[in-house]
């Protein structure tokens, strides 16, 4: 299991192999009296003009999967089915994971299903799971000595958001609104456009400065992008109480979400803030739903996408949020999910 000597081993390799080692931390542990029902996810009493979202899927048949998806699961000549009995294999047989991710959720207030999907999820379509969670410490090697940067054309990121453009984000407090607010800037003003003399790619925020060696990677049991650590940077400094992430010092961030122990925070954060923007922005509560709260963390930006539903719903009051392919799948399976907890 990866809280052994071997593992413990390997990540201070990692660390002395690299100029910038994160702070050394304590994992929180939850409030013995912490538990992870809906009533918890939504805070408190229910508020009658909450609309709660009903279980299971709304489509009879899965949405398309993407070809990308396709095409990488085939080039390895496997299958989704393959995939998803191999990522449960890996949580049925690490007892110290399993007993993690029930110590995050309740730590964040969400039932655990909803952490156990989107790791499911991500390793089902996008990602093939490692043989143990060791195996995420032994790929952060890949990247110990390595220059990392987050930077465009030699432009590091921190340096890129100071520019007049992104003044109003910066008077955000809020991690998550700040990147959020980035990200909207990058999108209006310069995708793909030439600004002050400089022509910027067609590419997302995340995928133009969080880039290692490959477009827009995603890292860890949880598959995280470094852009989605920085945004949920607060909620975890407040909750687990972890030092914060430097966008400065990249390879910090990237030794941070492949590292189980620390990785499973984000995840658990990035989730309990897709409930909490459907919830405020939208008037629903999407926590009896694992497979809509999957497919939030499988496409982002939940507090746009939140906004986006609530003008639909507003003409049509009978409309429901959707799960995608990949939501889809953690619905239709959620029994075999369930038996793990």
């Amino acid at each position: 299991m990866y809280f052994g000597n071997l593992v413990g081993s390997i990540l201070a390799l990692v660390l002395a192999m690299t100029s910038t080692a994160p702070a050394a931390y304590a994992a929180p542990k939850a409030p013995a009296n912490s538990s992870a029902s809906p009533r918890d996810e939504t805070k408190g009493t229910p508020d009658p003009d909450i609309l709660m979202m009903p279980i299971g899927n709304m489509n009879m048949e899965q949405p398309p999967v993407p070809s990308a998806s396709r095409t990488r699961t085939k080039a390895f000549k496997r299958t989704y089915d393959y995939k998803f009995e191999r990522v449960l294999d890996l949580l049925r047989n690490d007892e110290d994971l399993m007993g993690q991710i029930k110590e995050v959720a309740k730590l964040y207030e969400i039932d655990p299903i909803h952490i156990i999907g989107a790791i499911v999820g991500e390793h089902t379509y996008n990602y093939d799971s490692l043989d143990s969670a060791q195996g995420y410490y032994l790929k952060a090697l890949n990247y110990a000595g390595l220059r990392i940067e987050f930077e465009y054309e030699g432009e590091k990121v921190t340096k890129f958001i100071q520019r007049r453009q992104f003044r109003t984000c910066n008077t955000f407090k809020d991690s998550s609104a700040r990147w959020r607010c980035y990200e909207k800037v990058w999108n209006e003003t310069f995708l793909g456009q030439k600004v002050d003399g400089i022509q910027y790619p067609l590419k997302r925020f995340h995928q133009t400065f969080f880039r290692p060696m490959f477009a827009g990677q995603s890292f860890g049991i949880g598959q995280l992008t470094p852009l989605t650590a920085l945004k949920m940077n607060d909620m975890v400094q407040e909750i687990s109480k972890f030092p914060a992430l430097d966008p400065d010092r990249a390879m910090d961030i990237y030794q941070t979400v492949m590292n189980p122990e620390m990785s499973l925070h984000y995840t658990a954060a990035a989730i309990r803030d897709a409930i909490e923007a459907y919830r405020e922005v939208a008037r629903i509560d999407i926590s009896p739903n694992p497979g809509i709260t999957a497919t939030l963390y499988n496409l982002g930006n939940p507090w746009e996408r939140a906004a986006a539903y609530a003008a639909r719903r507003e003409k049509d009051p009978e409309n429901l949020p959707q799960e995608n392919y990949y939501g889809w799948l953690v619905n239709a399976r959620i029994d075999a999910l369930r038996a793990l907890l």
